[in-house]
């Protein structure tokens, strides 16, 4: 039997998170009081039904005082011989502000104050168990699509779980840095398809683009290279407990050189030991632009 705990930072997307194992056919119990846990679990082990994979839900809902220690309470249980991982779901703290807002919830910590005062002390109250995950997962900058894949891919396929995610990101100097982002590459050293008539109104997701911009030996090098270099440091961010690296690259208009090269390193790293994705923050944007100084003449 597989057992999962699903636990997290409220707001991370805990909800999400159990909704996606229960449609991938994992039996699941949400919220459950910490002092159940341990006849839960033997009554998992002994169900006469054949239960295969459980995910069960807990975080700070149960109470403050209930979730204090709980991890010694959960060492206790694997001494115990229950078997079981911890899926921790985490993000930053503008991030989860930014979600209660928009969703107009409280938190379950704010007391009707602040919610950042309420983050705050959530955070510090689940440092331990955090520090004893299995599985950490930072939703950050995760749609619903990323973390469903990434789901899938640890606690569906099997595949082994690496405590980092890897954000590509390409963008439009003329439009600013990514303000999430953790490394920066400029790509406009390169030829501009912009200045070439047929390829002016195409993208980099264009096999014209993306072949006029990869035929230069600066581009295959630079690729080279950044691979090397994130080869390099993502296991030390790892073991420094980095859980996610938002890598933006840069051209002028965010529209060809940028996002033809996102795709190329992407392409390095959608089937590797890194959950991953790409973005395309500009890509529409001098479409979009012309299309409102059109309407306002």
């Amino acid at each position: 039997m597989r057992f999962v705990i699903v636990t997290g930072m409220s707001g991370a997307g805990h909800s999400s998170a159990m909704r996606i194992l229960e449609d991938a056919g994992y039996f699941c119990v949400d919220n459950l009081p910490v002092n159940l846990l341990s006849t839960f679990m033997q009554l998992t082990v002994d169900s006469s039904e054949e239960i295969e994979r459980v995910a069960l839900g807990i975080d700070v809902r149960v109470g403050q005082e209930a979730f204090k220690n709980i991890d010694e309470k959960l060492a206790e249980l694997k001494k115990s011989g229950f078997q079981f991982e911890i899926l921790f779901l985490e993000a930053s703290t503008s991030v989860l502000i930014k979600r209660y807002k928009e969703t107009r919830r409280l938190h379950p910590l704010a007391k009707g104050g602040r919610i950042d005062s309420g983050v705050a002390e959530e955070r510090e109250l689940l440092g331990p168990i955090k520090k004893s995950a299995d599985t950490i997962i930072d939703t950050s900058t995760l749609l619903i699509r990323d973390l469903k894949r990434e789901l899938d891919r640890i606690y569906v396929d099997n595949e082994k779980s690496v405590n980092l995610y890897l954000t590509f990101i390409s963008f439009g100097y003329k439009y600013g840095i990514p303000s999430d982002a953790d490394l920066v590459f400029d790509v406009r050293f390169l030829p501009n398809p912009f200045y070439i008539d047929e390829l002016k109104s195409l993208t980099g997701n264009d096999k014209p683009v993306s072949d006029y911009v990869m035929q230069y030996e600066n581009a295959q090098l630079f690729l080279e290279k950044l691979k090397d270099m994130l080869d390099f440091l993502v296991p030390n961010y790892i073991t420094e407990g980095k859980t996610q690296l938002v890598v933006a690259i840069g051209c002028t208009g965010g529209k060809h050189r940028s996002v033809t090269l996102v795709n190329e390193i992407f392409k390095k790293y959608e089937n590797g030991a890194y959950g991953s994705k790409k973005e395309h923050r500009d890509i529409e944007k001098d479409r979009l632009r012309k299309n409102v100084i059109f309407q306002e003449s």
